[in-house]
């Protein structure tokens, strides 16, 4: 064991004036789907459902051992960080002010305030995030308060490195394979680093979504890079540039090791954990029980953790979640009908859906002076399987029927 391996035995000692290790539960199902021996790390069942109160922990315990008159502490976050920076200014008795962006959800903002315990005053500002970083580093620069930082900061990557150090006590050996989410990368640096130090000898997979993959733009050339995030739905782990500090420790990974998850795909996992299970997990929290599928070859036989990093999934987005999983399966689709504005053409078209086609979305409005009026139409049925036949005996029959299911723009738009 090395320095670091004391550290994060240390951090992970005081971790427990906070609250016990998050359990390490063997899941029977994903076992048995998968024929490996597979374990989940349970980080959303933390006392802020998220792995980030021990980062944020560390930090300011380290500090506040350096300079006990430290009192004021500032972050920037719109979610799992903002909720452990005030979890632990309560603990700690000191003030706390979290920048969040204005169009950050009500439902975050009030469980920040609840856990700060009226220690801590939230701050909206900025449409996106960068201009909310830029205000807390101004406050920062301002007032002499602390910053601490979500990712980039080697005692948050120690105080993560915790999860690692219960893994191994509570499995009671190195696991063949670890699984886990990367952002912007403290919980991986933090576990590859204690892993290192103690010699483990196991095989590490991380997963990005791939509206957010900064680790594999940054494993391409080298370096980190600002990269344009495409999709937001995966906010725990969509960051536009892997933390330099992380990457020192990330870049000895091959581009093989990392992992890229489509969303929608990661919602079809989320609804699988929450209905099969009643594992409620927030989109960067199933990162590393969706790729199992892909990996089954790879993980037969094995022991395996996956650690389930964050469980603060809206209720709200459920509808979303469950649109897009049926995209990924093929089981919902949207298209443009040119209906003949005439008796009994709506009546004509109907006929032609099969049994287990039901029409989930629609919208028409007539026109007198056209012979044609377009219809948005969305058809749900039980097998992707089914739309083929469908939509050529639509089209046999006369009917215009463009499919925009795949059409960014005009999805965005009409749905």
């Amino acid at each position: 064991m090395n320095d670091f391996a004391d550290h994060a035995r240390a951090a992970t000692l005081a971790l427990r004036d906070l609250f016990p290790p998050t359990p390490l539960q063997r899941n029977l199902h994903l076992s048995e789907r998968f024929g490996a021996d597979i374990w989940l790390k349970r980080e959303d069942l933390s006392p802020v459902r998220s792995y980030k109160l021990r980062g944020a922990f560390n930090a300011m315990r380290k500090l506040l051992a350096v300079d006990p008159s430290a009192s004021r502490f500032v972050c920037a976050s719109a979610g799992n960080h903002a909720q452990g920076v005030a979890f632990v200014c309560a603990h700690f008795g000191v003030t706390g002010r979290i920048f969040m962006p204005v169009t950050t959800p009500e439902q975050k903002i009030l469980k920040t305030r609840t856990f700060g315990a009226g220690r801590v005053e939230i701050v909206l500002t900025g449409d996106f995030f960068d201009e909310t970083l830029a205000a807390a580093k101004a406050e920062c620069d301002a007032t002499g308060a602390h910053f601490l930082s979500p990712f980039d900061d080697p005692d948050v990557i120690e105080g993560q490195s915790s999860v690692a150090v219960e893994m191994l006590d509570e499995l009671g050996t190195a696991p063949d394979r670890l699984i886990l989410p990367v952002g912007g990368g403290g919980l991986s640096a933090g576990m590859i680093s204690y892993l290192d130090a103690v010699g483990a000898k196991t095989q590490v997979t991380l997963v990005e979504p791939a509206g957010g993959a900064s680790l594999t733009a940054a494993l391409k050339t080298g370096a980190p890079q600002t990269i344009p995030i495409t999709d937001t739905f995966v906010d725990g782990a969509a960051v536009a540039r892997i933390g330099d500090r992380t990457f020192d420790v990330l870049r000895k990974l091959s581009p093989a090791d990392v992992l890229i998850a489509p969303e929608n795909r990661i919602c079809v996992t989320i609804q699988e954990m929450l209905n099969i299970e009643g594992i409620v997990l927030e989109p960067a929290g199933a990162l590393s029980v969706d790729v199992l599928a892909q990996m089954r070859e790879q993980i037969a036989g094995q022991t395996v953790v996956c650690v389930t990093s964050g469980g603060n999934f809206d209720f709200e987005r459920l509808p979303e979640v469950k649109e897009r999983a049926q995209n990924w399966q093929g089981l919902k689709k949207y298209f443009i009908l040119r209906l003949p504005q005439r008796p009994g053409a709506l009546r004509d078209f109907l006929d032609l859906l099969g049994p287990d086609d039901n029409i989930a979305r629609f919208e028409y409005l007539k026109k007198n002076s056209r012979n044609f009026g377009s219809v948005l139409i969305g058809i749900e049925t039980n097998d992707a399987a089914n739309f083929e036949p469908m939509i050529a005996r639509v089209t046999s029959r006369g009917f215009g029927f463009r499919d925009i299911t795949a059409d960014e723009v005009l999805a965005d738009f009409l749905i």
